[in-house]
């Protein structure tokens, strides 16, 4: 039986992770780590994970860049596995996490769900062909609740488009402000915040008399919860390293 971790428990996405656990067999919630501590489930929740020296083999954070670093520490200190779900991390918090990635199985992606990673890699491949004749932008949709903006899915987008254009592009964020033409080496990135907007992604090419869209729609947080926990039953047992998506799937 695989003993998970659930760091952020006591969160949305916390509540969804544990009942996909819970259906799942081979695994259960041993316990998990929270600001609040109220209990819901068969697990206990802790403030400081410290506190918490029970079985474990690997811990899934959905929780807060805040909590970072004392939860990385405390996966190092016992040699856990660490699925980092969690976004609107810092540059600084990122290379941090890379930096923990020596020591110990590190799973990162700012998007756990495989439709969200297959957009990323179509988004590539129409880069290869279309780079440099069509301007490309990118859409992304949010419930009113989301904190950080542009998403850390559309970060990852625009970024792996960049790299296939020999990250030779800048990002627009905030077109009003600059009361000019479109450049040609720039990505735009545009974010809407409104009601209960799961998640949706859309990278649009435009070029001359003719436009190519690649969409992707979250219909549920469940999709992120089952790729979650497919990414803590892979990262088990592995040597310490960065993985992702992309290493999953191969």
């Amino acid at each position: 039986m695989v003993q998970i971790i659930l760091s952020g428990a006591n969160g949305k996405m916390g509540h969804v992770i544990e009942r996909c656990v819970s259906e799942r067999e081979g695994c259960r919630v041993a316990a998990g780590f929270d600001l609040n501590t109220n209990v819901y489930s068969d697990f206990p929740i802790y403030q400081n994970p410290e506190d918490y020296t029970g079985e474990a083999d690997v811990i899934i954070d959905f929780s807060n860049p805040a909590f970072i670093h004392p939860l990385m520490e405390y996966a190092k200190e016992r040699k856990l596995p660490v699925v980092v779900a969690t976004t609107g991390f810092s540059p600084e918090q990122i290379t941090y996490i890379k930096e923990c990635a020596k020591e110990i199985p590190v799973f990162f992606s700012f998007n756990m769900s495989l439709g969200v990673n297959l957009l990323v890699t179509l988004a590539k491949k129409a880069t290869e062909i279309l780079g440099g004749q069509f301007d490309i932008e990118i859409i992304e949709k949010h419930h009113n609740q989301k904190i950080d903006a542009p998403s850390g899915t559309a970060l990852m987008i625009a970024d792996a488009i960049n790299e296939t254009l020999g990250n030779t592009q800048k990002y627009m964020y905030d077109r009003h402000s600059q009361r000019k033409k479109r450049d040609k080496d720039e990505i735009g990135i545009h974010a809407v915040r409104g009601g209960t907007i799961v998640g949706e992604h859309e990278v649009i090419f435009a070029g001359h008399d003719e436009v190519i869209s690649l969409k992707h729609q979250a219909m549920s947080k469940e999709i992120f919860a089952v790729g979650s926990v497919n990414a803590a039953l892979f990262l088990i047992g592995k040597e310490p390293g960065l993985y992702d998506m992309s290493k999953m799937v191969d």
